[in-house]
């Protein structure tokens, strides 16, 4: 099995590049939407409504992830936040990848061909998943590209300023050249697509 991570900062492309990768055959692990389902939990919820307050709950009383992002990256949010938010939901995200992670190399154990998984993890470094990878890759976007798709998003530039430094915390991901490839997702989709393919080749041979 080879286990690829993604890293990148938020609206470098890392979304577009593993469908990409999914398109060629790999198995892509989108923590994003596992941390969704952390989130449903109920005992993670009533954590999380301890610590941030029922106004981060919805009106069917589930997370608002909106609400829960506003106070943990909007003007004024305590710097404790994130690493409190992260206390909670990361245990629960990193068992079930383990769990996502066995699953495919008892397939692979049992007689089916070498398999790619790629972690599409949004703070990969960060939250130690960098060390499982045999490969990393590594979304670039041209920072003018970057901004206007967050802005896109609604994302005001102070919100933006505050997922700048949670990313950031992890360091430069290229310390292992070895084992790490860029993908420059600044332009259109085929341009993006033709570097993942010719990373897929290298990887598959």
């Amino acid at each position: 099995m080879i286990v690829v991570g993604l890293v990148g900062r938020m609206g470098s492309g890392k979304s577009t590049v593993a469908r990409m990768f999914a398109a060629l055959g790999a198995h892509v692990v989108d923590a994003d939407a596992i941390a969704h389902e952390v989130l449903d939990e109920p005992e993670v919820r009533r954590q999380v409504v301890a610590r941030f307050g029922a106004g981060v709950l919805a009106a069917d009383g589930r997370v608002w992830r909106s609400a829960l992002a506003d106070v943990v990256f909007g003007p004024g949010a305590d710097p404790a936040a994130l690493a409190d938010l992260e206390a909670l939901v990361h245990p629960g995200v990193g068992a079930r990848i383990e769990g996502v992670l066995a699953a495919h190399r008892r397939a692979e154990a049992a007689g089916g061909e070498t398999r790619v998984v790629v972690l599409d993890v949004p703070l990969l470094v960060q939250s130690g998943w960098a060390d499982a990878c045999d490969r990393i890759v590594v979304v670039e976007c041209e920072e003018a590209v970057r901004r206007a798709r967050l802005a896109a998003r609604g994302l005001d530039p102070a919100q933006q300023a505050a997922r700048d430094r949670a990313w950031s915390r992890g360091g430069d991901p290229r310390t292992a050249p070895e084992k790490t490839s860029t993908v420059d997702a600044s332009a259109e989709e085929a341009y993006t697509r033709a570097q993942v393919g010719r990373i897929w080749h290298d990887m598959r041979r």
